[in-house]
């Protein structure tokens, strides 16, 4: 059991210096299911570079002692307009309006303390405060009987819907990466999910 001792925001040069560390998060994370994601540490560092260019980016880390063991990333929607853009033209949401929560990525060893909620709180408060209405994130959509899916896999939906979000229907991103079963990357369906930060605020 890993101990988290400490949750917060990182910014300027301690933001900086943990980006490399984030990026082997990554890796470690999301090779596991649902993600299955083969990475590596080049393609995570050009990734992770628009975090140190966005104004509006937000990094908070979950630290044993001195050590990361979890991050979560979040920047304003239109940051990603190129990749989000279009699964929102039907909605008739605004980029503008969305503060988008990227990765949140933890290792297995330091689940189960109220880190996720944590990494939510920080997100959400920093949206509210860049005048963002809406909170929404993505999360990769899989068979039920993909034969890697583990047997005693539980789906992180009821976490989600606790904390406010629900499946926007038909808003559907799509990347391509490697599968840690595959010789070659092949496109995933990633299905968005909002929260309405001013309906909660109310």
């Amino acid at each position: 059991m890993t101990t988290v001792t400490e949750v917060r925001v990182l910014t300027g040069a301690a933001l900086d210096s943990a980006l490399d560390d984030v990026a082997r998060l990554r890796i470690a994370v999301f090779r596991d299911w649902p993600y299955l994601y083969d990475g590596d540490l080049g393609y995570e560092r050009r990734y992770l570079e628009s975090y140190r260019t966005s104004a509006g980016a937000v990094l908070v880390g979950a630290f044993e002692g001195k050590r990361l063991v979890g991050a979560a990333t979040g920047t304003p929607m239109e940051d990603h307009a190129e990749d989000f853009a279009a699964p929102f033209v039907a909605t008739g949401l605004a980029l503008a309006d969305i503060f988008y929560c990227a990765e949140s990525v933890l290792l297995p060893e330091a689940r189960g303390q109220g880190v996720g909620h944590r990494f939510f709180e920080a997100r959400e408060k920093h949206a509210r405060a860049l005048g963002r209405r809406y909170s929404a994130f993505c999360a990769v959509q899989r068979p039920a009987d993909h034969p890697l899916r583990p047997a005693a896999y539980t789906p992180l939906d009821p976490f989600w819907r606790k904390r406010g979000y629900a499946p926007l229907e038909g808003v559907i991103a799509r990347f391509r990466w490697r599968d840690v079963d595959q010789d070659a990357q092949t496109d995933h369906a990633l299905q968005f999910w909002l929260r309405d930060l001013a309906k909660d605020a109310a």
